[in-house]
């Protein structure tokens, strides 16, 4: 019998806060399993295994982060639009170190994933419409920005900018050459 209180939320709450606490040790059941208080195969009651855990996690991020961008670019166009939701994919990314990796695998054959997926495009198409971004070059730009910005945060969380330069200016310098890069025809 399940735990009183224990649910597939609330094992994905704690998987998540541990991802983020700690995003270099791998996550395992059996310290999700510690920090809830029970035993590992108290879990399979709630999650089929670390895969359907690590998949919920991702999902859960992908909802947040999409929330954040739709959030950000809501009421805005062209430049302050690609600003706004530069800004808030670094911040979700740095706020989740752990989380947002995961917000970024391919799955593919799972369609619900892929639905849930396209939270994090809408926002970043209608900031690209709004640069005058031709349809067929969308999906391109899209790419594109979400490269840039993914390198950029993964370098930032992981530590990977050693030289002692500011790295909100090297940030602000990467929007500006998004931005330009979003009003020039490919």
């Amino acid at each position: 019998m399940p735990r009183a209180g224990l649910s597939a939320d609330a094992v994905v709450a704690v998987a998540a806060a541990l991802l983020d606490a700690d995003p270099a040790t791998e996550l395992t059941l059996s310290r999700v399993a510690v920090e809830l208080g029970v035993k590992t195969p108290s879990l399979y009651n709630h999650v089929a295994g670390l895969g359907d855990l690590r998949r919920r996690v991702a999902m859960a991020g992908i909802v947040e982060l999409g929330d954040a961008l739709r959030t950000a670019v809501m009421g805005r166009s062209g430049p302050d639009a690609v600003r706004a939701l530069a800004a808030a994919y670094r911040a979700y990314a740095v706020a989740h170190p752990g989380i947002y990796p995961l917000t970024q695998e391919a799955r593919p054959g799972d369609p619900e994933y892929a639905a849930l997926g396209l939270r994090t495009i809408e926002p970043a198409a209608a900031a690209l419409r709004s640069c005058d971004v031709a349809e067929d070059e969308l999906i391109h730009r899209i790419r594109a920005v979400r490269s840039a910005l993914h390198g950029f945060v993964l370098l930032e969380t992981r530590h990977g900018f050693g030289i002692p330069v500011d790295i909100d200016a090297s940030f602000e310098t990467l929007i500006e050459i998004l931005v330009t890069s979003c009003r020039t025809p490919a």
